[in-house]
């Protein structure tokens, strides 16, 4: 695939590439009877040198030769230039890039770069030939922003972050001529404010995410009320795409209704994208129903997302026109299968142009109509049926959340049916819907072993002594999740999530800290299921939680073996809740993850020891970890001398059953001795149940907040390719 990772001889990094003090002659293309790396083409080395990340680029490839001087500086290289998650990407780096190629920059993201100074991200005014530039998550000011801007004329694309002390009045008049010509907009907005939407009289799309905090840290509470004026009235005439994604709290609600209200007097006669996600419950006002009215009227949809209460109980997806449609979330929603085949897929309706469907949380939706319903119930399999024919060429779905069961009959499983959508690149499903069957009442609970996995006729054979002759030995490949991974091998992206898992740090769903039993049906997932995705070559980020089932993990030596692509994984509440019975199968996956980046792990009462830290440290590539562990443990000799082994790693988060003091000490050794040797580093170590957590956690950069350390369902949660 054109995305793999490059193999070690390929990989020409800082680490592999020293700057020598004078530029060295082209190497031969032969030495010694071997084929020289420089004896490739120009088209091959070119593509080798797109992995390579651009400051390494300019500060030491093109130091190396004459030709990979001129190869470094090749238009198709420095046209785009991405420096998120380029976490070695110091200050001095960043000035000396945009020294050198800054005038051949026409699109660039520096989205996260939290750790660069805003001096430095004010170097970005000298790339004079900007057309699309990201800088969410950068530290910028009023007038560090205007100056910025006033040099980029032609700027069409721009994203921002609106922090407190943000005033539109320090803008200059270049500035809102820029403004002006900005076709596409992305705002995070950490205060109440418009930002700079009232400038941008050409947006065509506006993406905005509230992380409006309902209190200061001193404890004043905020208000969402905005000095409206006629010169701070939004500019929508023109616009196409609007997408609001609210975090919690009353005041980001508040502040959107101003937003909408401007869309409510008159609709965009283009707008063709229309998408709000907010966490519970957002009640309609008379605005809002006025703008829904008139976007059934006049107006014909690609893509929709409304809050659950403006959809419960309304006909309004009976009236809405759809034209090709290439993303729908009903997330939360009391949609009935009736409702879903009627007014959605429009009673079989040809919907091939479909791409993404997020039906997270909408218990009802593969149900007949009824008021009648229980969690045990078993699904309609018909009207999956029509799902499934109806959307042919989904590639993003979401079932999670929601207790989805299969009869007994043959060929009319949940993942039978699924198997069709051949398509599909990521799936989100509930652990109960890849049962092949109810639980038996006769059948007793298998009890978990602490360091052995059964085979055969009770023979134990210890973890990590590989016995088996293939990847799936130990597994049914009769049973219907097996089936499922099989029919669908180019999968990138699978989560497992329990019925009724709630994590431990919730924030974009509603807070419920009590945690509630998992699904009956769970318990039939274990070890075997866990195995069968091992099948998936191509997989890149995985995610299992809550299932009970899990006896000793040893179907994650499988997943470690063969899905070598893994980038990402998050594992929460695996097996029985009082004991961690699948350590050791963890430490043997892990020492042969060797591109894994991200880890997520959520275990109560988890022991983060030596063994666990040794077995972590030999995942190469690991740049983030965030730790989640009620009346957890860690070791923090063990701590430090994985991050010393450990040379990519910049997040470290650990929220466990430790004294603050044990946590505040570890942090400060930690950033005290790895700070300055990585730039990025963000050390968070505090007590899970304290109650200073709250404060702690909105200290972290957004970035890793959003992606790793609160743990939420990802597949279909925004349109494919909505912004970069």
């Amino acid at each position: 695939m054109e995305d793999a990772a490059l193999s070690p001889e390929q990989d020409m990094t800082s680490a592999d590439v020293e700057a020598p003090d004078t530029m060295a002659p082209d190497a031969t293309a032969e030495t010694g009877g071997s084929v020289h790396l420089l004896g490739f083409s120009d088209e091959i080395l070119l593509h080798i040198l797109s992995h390579v990340p651009s400051t390494d680029l300019v500060v030491n490839v093109r130091r190396v030769c004459r030709k990979l001087a001129a190869l470094s500086l090749d238009k198709s290289l420095v046209h785009t230039v991405l420096l998120q998650k380029d976490y070695q990407a110091s200050e001095d780096k960043v000035k000396q890039l945009v020294k050198v190629i800054g005038r051949e920059i026409q699109q660039l993201s520096m989205a996260g770069c939290y750790w660069l100074s805003g001096s430095t991200i004010e170097h970005v005014a000298r790339c004079r030939g900007l057309v699309k530039m990201n800088l969410s998550g950068c530290h910028l000011t009023s007038l560090r922003l205007s100056k910025v801007l006033s040099a980029l004329q032609q700027l069409r694309s721009l994203a921002i972050d609106v922090s407190p002390g943000f005033d539109a009045s320090q803008l200059s008049s270049e500035c809102r001529a820029t403004l002006s010509r900005v076709r596409e907009l992305k705002q995070t907005l950490f205060t109440p404010s418009y930002g700079v939407v009232p400038c941008c009289a050409s947006l065509q799309k506006l993406l905005l995410y509230f992380e409006i905090l309902d209190r200061t840290r001193e404890g004043a509470v905020l208000s969402g009320q905005l000095m409206v004026g006629q010169s701070n009235v939004p500019h929508y005439q023109n616009l196409r795409i609007f997408y609001a994604r609210l975090a919690p709290g009353y005041i980001n609600q508040e502040v959107v209704r101003l937003y909408l209200a401007v869309l409510s007097d008159r609709t965009p006669e283009n707008l063709h994208a229309f998408l709000i996600s907010v966490p519970g419950s957002f009640a309609e006002s008379g605005a809002t129903k006025n703008l829904l009215e008139s976007m059934a009227r006049n107006v014909a949809l690609d893509a929709l997302q409304l809050p659950k209460s403006w959809l419960n109980g309304s006909s309004l997806l009976q009236h809405m026109k759809f034209n090709n449609p290439f993303y729908f979330s009903f997330s939360r929603c009391t949609l009935s299968g009736g409702h879903l085949i009627q007014r959605v897929i429009n009673g079989g309706k040809d919907l091939r142009s479909l791409a993404s469907l997020n039906l997270s949380g909408c218990v009802h939706c593969l149900l007949p109509d009824s008021l009648l319903h229980k969690a045990e119930d078993d699904i309609d399999s018909s009207i999956l049926e029509t799902l499934v024919a109806s959307c042919c060429n989904l590639r993003h779905l979401n079932l999670s959340a929601a207790h989805h069961h299969s009869s007994e009959g043959l060929g009319r499983h949940l993942c039978h049916l699924l198997a069709r959508l051949r398509h599909l690149r990521s799936l989100s499903l509930p652990v109960c819907s890849v049962a092949d069957s109810a639980p038996r009442a006769d059948r007793a609970p298998a009890q978990p072993a602490m360091h052995a996995v059964p085979r055969g006729f009770g023979k134990k054979v210890r973890i990590g002594v590989q016995t088996c002759s293939g990847p799936f030995a130990g597994h049914q490949p009769s049973s219907a999740f097996w089936s499922l991974l099989k029919n669908l091998p180019f999968l990138e992206h699978l989560e497992l999530i329990g019925s009724n898992f709630s994590s431990a740090m919730p924030r974009n769903e509603p807070a419920i800290r009590n945690s509630l039993p998992p699904c009956s049906r769970a318990q039939n997932v274990g070890d075997s299921e866990v195995a069968a995705i091992g099948q998936l070559a191509f997989l890149q980020h995985l995610t299992l939680a809550q299932l009970p089932g899990i006896l000793t993990g040893s179907g994650l030596l499988s997943i470690g073996l063969q899905c070598q692509q893994l980038q990402s994984l998050s594992l929460a509440n695996l097996g029985m809740m009082g004991k961690v019975v699948y350590m050791p199968a963890l430490s043997d996956m892990l020492k042969h993850c060797r591109r894994l980046k991200d880890l997520r792990l959520e275990q109560p009462y988890f022991n983060a020891n030596a063994q666990f830290f040794q077995a972590l440290s030999q995942c190469a590539s690991l740049q983030r970890l965030c730790l989640v562990s009620r009346s957890g443990t860690l070791q923090p000799d063990a701590v430090l001398a994985f991050m010393a082994r450990c040379l990519h790693l910049v997040v470290c988060h650990m929220f466990t059953g430790e004294s603050l003091t044990t946590c505040k000490s570890l942090q400060q050794s930690l950033l005290r001795s790895f700070q300055a040797e990585r730039p990025a580093l963000n050390v968070v170590i505090f007590p899970l149940l304290h109650e200073g957590l709250t404060d702690v956690i909105r200290d972290v950069p957004m970035v890793h907040l959003d992606e790793i350390t609160l743990f939420k369902s990802r597949v279909a949660e925004e349109p494919p390719n909505l912004w970069w």
